[in-house]
């Protein structure tokens, strides 16, 4: 997998720079406007077909296919020179993160903090943590490896192969932890939100890829990408609004709730980013690949968990809940791991070398 063009890393805007504050603005701009304007949110949350909300879907494609357009699916096989960064994240992402999430959930929701919950929700609250850590990051993950000056092709090849893995894994995997969990999964819905949310944007993506690139090369391409580029930020921040504004009434009714909510998912974050870095130091694995892993191994894909969500268990549920507080919580989280990773280069790059 490699980047268009050769792999230098991407300036980063102000804006980008910045996504923490406009990120803020959003949920709170979001959470206000829900609570003031409950009929509006509730027409927009109402324009859905299968469950599956038609301007959210609008918004997410948005985000995601500028992403999806810089990989060419093609290169695959150069994921080699990165196998055993490649390794660790996998690992974590399919084999530690949607796990340990089912433990905290359970741990500190179905037991710790069960008598401060709602009690017909717990069970909501934690498949909502699940479908969250499941999906392993696919589009703010680029921004996360730009900050932290991460090698890009690595980026670029994790990415693509948690995608191809996501459309075969992500189900199953639910549906065997949610099915633990005494939770009925309808296999058609969660199918078609990966249908939706992933395969066909790979399609879409790469059919546009290669007819910008036949016709124009690779500067018809970057001048699409550099188009695209504030329009999918905007929809990203769109979908913060939305999200926030869905659930604005309960936020702001439920505070406590929230708060507990976030403490497994927060516990999560840090567990796995730091996990990632550790193995990754372990394995020899070099600086510029150690951070985006550790940052790739700790991040989730929102966009695809909360789609999947509304899908199963409807826009006002424990388990949609849930995963917008993934999102209030992962975003800042996710800079301070940033932050981290930065400021611990000099340890880890002291590792002795066997």
């Amino acid at each position: 997998m490699s980047a268009v063009g050769a792999p230098t890393k991407p300036a980063i805007s102000s804006f980008e720079r910045y996504l923490s504050l406009w990120v803020a603005l959003c949920i709170i701009v979001g959470i206000a406007l829900g609570y003031a304007l409950p009929g509006l949110f509730a027409a927009i949350a109402a324009a859905e077909i299968a469950r599956v909300n038609l301007v959210v879907a609008a918004l997410i494609w948005l985000m995601i296919i500028p992403m999806l357009l810089k990989i060419d699916l093609g290169a695959l096989g150069s994921v080699r020179q990165h196998w055993k960064g490649v390794g660790v994240t996998l690992f974590i992402n399919w084999a530690v993160k949607p796990f340990s999430m089912a433990l905290l959930g359970t741990v500190f929701l179905g037991w710790l903090f069960r008598p401060l919950l709602p009690a017909g929700e717990v069970s909501s609250y934690i498949a909502g943590l699940i479908l969250l850590a499941a999906a392993p990051c696919t589009a703010m993950v680029f921004v996360w490896s730009n900050l932290c000056e991460g090698e890009p092709t690595y980026t670029l090849s994790q990415v693509a192969l948690n995608d191809i893995i996501m459309v075969f894994a992500f189900a199953p995997l639910v549906g065997l932890l949610l099915g633990v969990a005494s939770i009925a999964v309808p296999w058609d819905t969660l199918l078609i939100s990966v249908l939706l949310y992933i395969v066909v944007p790979v399609i879409v993506a790469q059919i546009a890829r290669r007819v910008l690139l036949a016709s124009g090369g690779e500067p018809a391409l970057d001048r699409l990408l550099a188009m695209l580029g504030p329009v999918s930020l905007a929809a990203l921040l769109t979908t913060l609004v939305l999200l926030f504004g869905f659930q604005g009434e309960a936020i702001i009714a439920h505070p406590l709730v929230i708060a507990l909510i976030a403490v497994p998912i927060l516990i999560q974050v840090y567990f796995n980013a730091g996990l990632a870095y550790w193995l990754s130091r372990r394995f020899g694995v070099a600086w510029c690949v150690a951070a985006p892993a550790a940052l790739i191994g700790a991040s989730n894909f929102f966009e695809l968990a909360v789609a999947a969500a509304i899908s199963l268990f409807g826009l006002n549920s424990g388990a949609a809940l849930a995963t917008v507080v993934g999102v209030l919580v992962e975003v800042p989280v996710m800079l301070s791991v940033v932050h981290i990773v930065k400021a611990t280069r000099p340890w880890y790059e002291q590792r002795a070398t066997t």
